[in-house]
């Protein structure tokens, strides 16, 4: 695990690249949400955490998007909800969509300690599809992130698309984002090593709605915090 205190050093030390990540999601605005229309593992996800949290707890929707289905999902449970996106287009719609949130422009990087947004802590994140826009030497920083923003014993709800791949440039929307992905006993090395406990797990073959993306296999994680 690394170690917590120098996390926030060592975060900026290795210089995130997001060249082209936000420009890309900037362009594809709601068209996102067309392409992926049905999403039960991500609002399953969702109710675990509303079923598992107290009204009024906080949650971070870290790499909200459009804040559909999550955000808006979270925050209509009584859920106090925290979004953020590194796309302005994106933190448009879903202050739009999901106005019972509260939503900021920011990387992940900016949350880390010492950076330069400080949200508080939360009893749960969820970060649904974003940690696949890192490559694969930021994703542990990126959970040590997470780790920090949780208080002890938080509910961390995440999910990634298996392959074996590392910032690995695809066509998709009519865009080209950069994307890593693990095998799933990979997967479960890395969310373990970072301090969590996977406490559910789920996986669905999912064939978006567009010729550009290719069928996948989405796996949703469902964790806690260890200590």
């Amino acid at each position: 695990m690394i170690n917590s205190d120098n996390q926030g050093t060592d975060y900026e030390s290795i210089r995130p690249d997001r060249s082209g990540q936000a420009e890309a999601f900037d362009a594809i605005g709601d068209r996102y949400d067309e392409a992926f229309p049905h999403k039960e593992g991500q609002v399953a996800a969702g109710e675990w955490l509303i079923e598992s949290l107290e009204a009024g707890s906080r949650v971070l929707d870290l790499g909200c998007g459009t804040g559909v289905p999550t955000a808006r999902q979270l925050a209509d449970a009584g859920l106090e909800t925290v979004g953020v996106d590194l796309s302005a287009e994106m933190v448009k719609l879903a202050r739009t969509y999901a106005p019972g949130a509260t939503f900021h422009q920011a990387d992940i990087a900016d949350l880390r300690p010492g950076g330069p947004l400080d949200l508080g802590r939360f009893d749960a994140v969820a970060a649904f599809f974003s940690l696949l826009m890192l490559p694969r030497a930021e994703i542990p920083h990126a959970l040590q992130t997470i780790r920090h923003l949780l208080a002890p014993g938080g509910l961390f709800a995440l999910s990634m698309v298996e392959a074996d791949v590392d910032d690995f440039s695809i066509p998709f929307l009519g865009n080209t984002i950069r994307v890593s992905g693990y095998l799933r006993e990979d997967l479960h090395h890395v969310i373990e090593a970072a301090g969590f406990e996977i406490v559910k797990e789920s996986s669905y073959t999912y064939a978006p709605a567009v010729a550009d993306v290719p069928p996948e296999e989405q796996v949703f994680l469902c964790c806690r915090r260890r200590g």
